[in-house]
């Protein structure tokens, strides 16, 4: 690839990640209404570790040693397994899906925190306003929402995705960074399809209704999501600084809402929406070289 290409591709990346990844949130809102929550995933990480299976006998990757295949074990653990398990049972308790993605939201926040000390990143006091005006920004869109009862259930899986996420992606940095992403995802895929099938029988009957919605939204997820934006998101975190990269997700929430707003009339207030513009303003100021 060449420079005009590497910049390009640069430029394109983070808006085509954001673009994805919030659809992430619209599309689990399809398949929860089909089947229960942890069946789904493990539905949907079998199908990928298909796909992923193919992509590695035709490119024939490089593996990783038995250290290296522990590491995309728990990488995969933390990006895929907690992180789109809180989801799922996030939207599955009745948080609507363009509030489903505030709380991960959060993640820059938590990002640059850890990235300061165990990466040893360096974060400006520039960076620190945007986070901080970001973290407004989520706290306006936050405003006036139930927290309590099956809500309550819903906002802490959020949590723990926000978590798991956070961890997950400095994981990745810090551990995976040199595994080849083909076998290295390949490995992740499958850690993770065992540990949704064993939450699946502990926790869940296993419902499932094959429904056409359920069929293509778990199409969507699969490809585009798991391979599509997962492959966009460590190849930014190869590209750019973690901080950087986290502050991405300060997009997703407001994108995911006004994809929420127009698929199922989710409503958004002038607050909201004032939120969503100090999210965006947010990842200038934290993306700035200075």
């Amino acid at each position: 690839m060449n420079h005009n290409q590497e910049a390009l591709t640069a430029r394109i990346a983070p808006i085509l990640f954001v673009l994805l990844w919030s659809t992430g949130f619209i599309g689990t809102k399809y398949v929860v209404n089909n089947a229960d929550p942890l069946t789904y995933l493990a539905i949907r990480m079998a199908i990928v570790v298909g796909l992923m299976a193919m992509i590695a006998a035709i490119a024939r990757p490089k593996w990783p040693d038995r250290t290296g295949i522990a590491h995309s074990a728990v990488a995969g653990i933390l990006v895929h397994g907690f992180y789109l398990g809180g989801t799922a049972i996030a939207i599955a308790h009745s948080i609507p899906a363009g509030l489903s993605a505030l709380i991960p939201g959060l993640q820059p926040i938590l990002t640059s925190t850890i990235a300061n000390r165990w990466l040893g990143e360096k974060v400006t006091p520039v960076q620190w306003a945007g986070l901080v005006l970001g973290l407004g920004g989520v706290v306006l869109i936050l405003h006036n929402r139930p927290m309590t009862g099956e809500a309550g259930l819903g906002w802490l899986a959020s949590v723990v995705s926000l978590i798991s996420i956070t961890l997950g992606t400095l994981y990745q940095r810090r551990y995976c960074n040199q595994i080849d992403w083909r076998a290295g995802n390949l490995v992740q895929y499958v850690a993770v399809t065992i540990f949704f099938a064993i939450g699946a029988f502990v926790f869940e009957d296993r419902v499932v209704h094959w429904t056409r919605e359920f069929v293509l939204a778990l199409g969507w997820l699969a490809v585009a999501l798991s391979i599509g934006s997962i492959g966009l998101l460590y190849w930014l975190i190869r590209h750019a600084a973690a901080t950087s990269v986290a502050s991405l997700f300060y997009l997703v929430p407001a994108v995911t809402a006004l994809m929420a707003y127009l698929l199922f009339g989710e409503q958004l207030d002038a607050l909201a929406i004032a939120g969503m513009g100090m999210c965006a303003a947010a990842v200038f100021v934290v993306n700035r070289r200075s």
